[in-house]
C-alpha cells in the first residue's frame, strides 16, 4: 500500500505491475489502483498519481454520491446518450422489475415488496442493467464503424465495468469498453471506441497516434473535454 499526503487529503493506492505498455489509474470500489509497467519506479508512479490528484479525489467522492443518477425529493433523472431521462416509478403486484424507455422517460415498475428497499440502491442496480443493454448495441455499432474506417480490428473485445475508465486496450490487444459510456452521446461513444482502436496500432499517445485520430475525428479535442473525468 502506498500513500500521498497533502494538507487536506491523503491518497492511498495499490500498485499492480505487469507486462503492459501504459500506466493506468483507476478507482475500484473506493480504492485507488495503479496498473503500471514492470519497469516504472516508485517515484515515477507517485508522480503520476500526484498529477491525477484532483481526478482521483473526484472519483473517490463519486462513490459516496453517484453522478449518473441525480436525485432530489421530487424527481429522479438518468443520463442516456447525452440526454436527461426522467424516471417514473410505480409499484405493482409483480414478481420482478420491469423497465421501458419512452419519450425521454424511464418507466420503472417495481414489485410491492420493494417499497421498503432504499430507492437509490434500486436505481443504481437498474441503471447498470439499462446501460449494459444499451451498450451492447451502441458499442457494436461504433466498433463496426471504426473497423470499416481503419481497416483493422481487435481479435477480442469485451463490454465490462472498469471503474474510472471508459475504455482500455490491453497489452494483448484486447479492447474493453465500460457500459457506462452510454451516458454520453454517440459522437463521444464513437470517439472512445476509435481511440482504443488506434491503440492497436500505436501503444502510446504519440504524435502519430493523435494524427491518426484527427484524420478521422477532427473534433476529438472537443469530445475529450466532455469526458476528462475518465481515463481511456
Amino acid at each position: 500500500m502506498n500513500l500521498i499526503k497533502s494538507r487536506n487529503n491523503i491518497i492511498t493506492y495499490t500498485v499492480n505491475k505487469s507486462q503492459i505498455s501504459n500506466c493506468y489509474i483507476s478507482v475500484q470500489n473506493g480504492e485507488v489502483v495503479v496498473s503500471a509497467p514492470w519497469y516504472l519506479t516508485a517515484t515515477q508512479i507517485q508522480n503520476m498519481v500526484e498529477e491525477k490528484r484532483q481526478w482521483i479525489l473526484t472519483k473517490l467522492k463519486e462513490y459516496k454520491t453517484p453522478t449518473n443518477i441525480k436525485t432530489n425529493d421530487t424527481k429522479q433523472t438518468i443520463k442516456i446518450l447525452g440526454k436527461d431521462y426522467s424516471i417514473s416509478i410505480n409499484y405493482k403486484n409483480i414478481k420482478g422489475p420491469n423497465i421501458s424507455l419512452e419519450n425521454n422517460v424511464v418507466n420503472i415498475t417495481l414489485p410491492n415488496k420493494y417499497k421498503k428497499t432504499d430507492l437509490n440502491t434500486i436505481l443504481k442496480v437498474l441503471t447498470e442493467k439499462v446501460y449494459l443493454t444499451l451498450a451492447e448495441k451502441e458499442i457494436d455499432l461504433a466498433m463496426e464503424k471504426a473497423r470499416i474506417t481503419l481497416g483493422f480490428a481487435p481479435e477480442e473485445f469485451e463490454i465490462r465495468k472498469i471503474d474510472g475508465m471508459l475504455g482500455k486496450c490491453t497489452a494483448d490487444k484486447k479492447i474493453i469498453i465500460n457500459p457506462d459510456i452510454v451516458m454520453f452521446n454517440r459522437q463521444i461513444i464513437e470517439y472512445v471506441v476509435f481511440h482504443e482502436f488506434c491503440h492497436l496500432k500505436y501503444k502510446n499517445h504519440s504524435k502519430k497516434f493523435y494524427e491518426l485520430i484527427e484524420k478521422h475525428i477532427p473534433k476529438y479535442v472537443k469530445y475529450s473535454k466532455c469526458i476528462n473525468n475518465y481515463q481511456y
